[in-house]
């Protein structure tokens, strides 16, 4: 494989590809979906009834791409079709997303459905997009360019995400009736960015050939798994990074809950996210860089170790100025955390299964924060506390690191 650098236009073009998703996971997903969810769309429902409704179907979509990721990244690997997959992904996710402005008022299920299907397609294409650092990295690079992939998400992510909300608190700046037509019309944005971004990828990254020809029966492809976790280090890493992952999913999730628990204003928790949109773009990458001086799993540990001391700060806070303080020590970790991981682990999986391999990743990405949210609701149902709660969660990152220790770190 010839040495790619971020001086090449292969690895930039990667990279922007989560610039151009990652609009989907703030503007839609963490901010304005679930608000016009329950206020226009579904506003003549029941609170309790819309919650359970739009849990359904977010809950239906994560399944869905669950179970099939395993599967279509083998597919990908045998055939050479990553990029295909991904194209094919990236459009489920867009034409849905610009769908949900022609949604109407009360037509939740439309709503629901079109959130649904663009999920499927945000979270199902992560597979062949993380696959394809394989191609674009040598080892020795791929903790650099991971974490300019997702240094580049959160500053595209953060700078529509603050535009979209400008646009939803003062929509008469921009010729707007509503604030609902701005969020409407920030969907379409939306679906414009993720679109015109995604293009360099789908023209200047070449994968790598299918590496063992067209046999996509259940048969061969469940072999391909087997073998995945018995490769050496992989099947314990899966573990190990579950289990901490779980930890900083939970913290990005249940946060804003935290904080209004706590009594903190809803235009404070919003600007905290803004926060660590921004805060994580620059220390992204500061920590690839940190992680060819030291060893990925070094660094890998310093975030964890940070995560740790904000989860202790979180069961201790009382301001919400000492909320901003937890939250840019978070953005100052988490984009690190999440990079070099994906870096360690492309190192130790063989180049060309690494669709399959990614897609077992990802599987598991998509079980965190099922055990977090559990453990931090049973703890607070238990002693009656939110702050023993959010303490609870040090247990994922301790018991992470330490099987972490586990996994020789792979060469370069």
């Amino acid at each position: 494989m010839t040495t790619l650098t971020l001086k090449n236009r292969a690895a930039w073009s990667w990279a922007l590809y989560d610039w151009a998703n990652s609009t989907f996971a703030t503007t839609v997903l963490a901010g304005f979906f679930p608000v016009l969810f329950k206020q226009y769309w579904a506003g003549e429902m029941a609170a309790a009834q819309s919650t359970f409704w739009l849990g359904l179907f977010s809950s239906a979509a994560s399944l869905l791409v669950m179970l099939m990721s395993p599967w279509l990244g083998a597919v990908a690997d045998r055939q050479g079709a990553k990029k295909r997959l991904l194209l094919l992904f990236t459009l489920i996710g867009v034409l849905p997303t610009l769908g949900l402005f022609w949604a109407g008022e009360g037509q939740w299920l439309l709503a629901a459905l079109l959130f649904a299907a663009a999920s499927v397609g945000f979270f199902g294409g992560l597979t062949f997009y993380d696959a394809l650092l394989v191609d674009v990295a040598a080892p020795a690079e791929s903790d650099r360019v991971s974490a300019w992939g997702y240094a580049l998400g959160y500053l595209g992510g953060g700078l529509l995400f603050a535009l979209n909300v400008v646009m939803a608190t003062q929509p008469e700046w921009f010729g707007l009736a509503s604030a609902t037509q701005a969020v409407k019309v920030s969907f379409v944005m939306v679906a414009a960015w993720w679109t015109l971004f995604a293009l360099p990828l789908f023209f200047w990254v070449k994968e790598r050939p299918a590496s063992d020809g067209t046999d996509t029966s259940f048969a061969a492809l469940l072999a391909v798994l087997r073998r995945a976790v018995k490769t050496p280090g992989v099947l314990t890493f899966l573990i190990a990074y579950w289990l901490y992952i779980d930890g900083v999913h939970t913290i990005i999730r249940m946060a804003v809950d935290f904080g209004m628990a706590l009594g903190f204003a809803s235009n404070s928790l919003i600007v905290a996210l803004l926060l660590v949109q921004f805060v994580a773009f620059p220390a992204a990458v500061a920590f690839g860089y940190l992680g060819e001086r030291i060893g990925t799993r070094l660094a890998i540990y310093l975030g964890l170790l940070v995560y740790a001391l904000v989860t202790a700060g979180g069961y201790a806070m009382q301001t919400e100025g000492q909320f901003f303080l937890l939250a840019g020590a978070i953005g100052l970790v988490q984009g690190g955390v999440q990079a070099l991981s994906r870096s360690f682990y492309s190192r130790l999986i063989p180049a060309d299964q690494a669709g399959a391999y990614f897609g077992l990743f990802n599987m598991i990405g998509k079980f965190a924060a099922v055990l977090g949210p559990l453990l931090v609701g049973v703890v607070a149902l238990a002693t009656g506390s939110n702050r023993l709660s959010i303490l609870s969660l040090l247990v994922l990152f301790v018991l992470g690191a330490a099987l972490l220790a586990r996994v020789r770190e792979p060469g370069r």
